[in-house]
């Protein structure tokens, strides 16, 4: 809602003057034919308070949040006059001969940018996510996908310094992760799971102890038969959450581990002997009542031979594969 009340006729649509924005790289807004760069906008804090009002489209944002985000505990003593001296600046660069019936509107105490006036790429890429994450695998990719390519560079790229610009990147940077692990989930349920690797690794790229995105990964290496390049990426995560956070990687990770274990055990040489006798052994020490929940002692009553017998061979293997392993060392 605008303050006050004006009589007079309004300026038209066109007249407002529409304005496409980009804000991943370097800041450009188009007005029609007419194109303005971040230097074209009367000078730095002019060009921050669009861009503010920018990561906050169609919200309002008073005037105390911007004279703390601009100035911070520095503000100077007319503060006030000087940010609406430089809206006004700003209004006649973005929306000439409009004054403030434009897309850049005054609110009770404060600014707001007109969603119905304003196309933001950032805005578009939190429209095409919210989307992704409410449909079918085979409608959602291709919106992943455009959502993504929009978000192909940093945002905010002329803004290297302020405090509340490192912030929107943060909050932007954690949905790129989510956007870029759930587009490699739904690749892997498209059957591209080449899409769905390159997703994923780009997402423990920007989070290296996302579990989700290691989940991601691991699941497509097991899908295209990558056995052991899944039990590697097993390892890498669990070191990197030991090492971090202190845990182990949760019971879908475990049992992808498990998974890979036997399948690359099904397979010929000393790794999948010793693969094989290791399973038998876990499964083994997996049944065993001195690892149930009481503090029962274990009965005395032997195992039966055929199992003690199939422990005692898994055992020899893997013994006899350690051996060889030190001596070629």
């Amino acid at each position: 809602m605008t303050t006050g009340f004006d009589t007079r006729e309004q300026p038209t649509t066109a007249a407002k003057g529409h304005l496409t924005v980009h804000v991943f790289g370097n800041l450009t807004i188009r007005r029609g034919p007419v194109v303005l760069r971040a230097h074209q906008l009367g000078g730095p804090k002019p060009r921050q308070i669009f861009e503010i009002l920018l990561v906050n489209l169609g919200l309002p944002v008073s005037k105390d949040r911007l004279i703390e985000l601009l100035w911070g505990a520095s503000a100077p003593v007319e503060a006030l006059p000087t940010l609406e001296s430089y809206v006004s600046v700003l209004r006649r660069h973005l929306q000439p001969g409009a004054g403030k019936f434009g897309p850049l509107q005054t609110t009770t105490g404060g600014y707001v940018l007109d969603r119905d006036l304003v196309d933001v790429d950032l805005d578009q890429f939190d429209v095409l996510l919210l989307r992704a994450q409410k449909t079918i695998s085979g409608l959602a990719y291709p919106l992943l996908l455009r959502a993504l390519d929009l978000a192909n560079a940093p945002l905010l790229g002329d803004e290297l310094v302020p405090g509340w610009a490192a912030e929107a990147r943060d909050l932007h940077a954690a949905r790129l992760t989510s956007a870029r692990i759930l587009a490699s989930e739904t690749a892997a349920a498209l059957h591209r799971i080449d899409d769905a690797l390159e997703f994923a690794n780009l997402a423990l790229a920007d989070e290296p102890l996302n579990e989700r995105a290691w989940t991601a990964l691991i699941l497509g290496l097991e899908m295209s038969g990558r056995h052991a390049e899944g039990l590697q990426a097993y390892d890498r995560c669990r070191h990197a959450m030991q090492n971090e956070l202190g845990c182990a990687p949760g019971p879908i990770l475990r049992a992808a581990q498990l998974r890979l274990l036997r399948a690359t055990a099904d397979g010929d040489g000393d790794l999948a002997d010793v693969l094989s006798a290791l399973l038998m052994l876990h499964e083994q020490l997996s049944v065993s009542p001195t690892n149930g929940p009481t503090s029962r002692p274990a009965p005395t009553t032997p195992r039966p031979e055929p199992v003690a017998d199939s422990l005692r061979e898994a055992t020899d293997v893997v013994t006899s594969f350690l051996r060889r392993a030190v001596a070629r060392a």
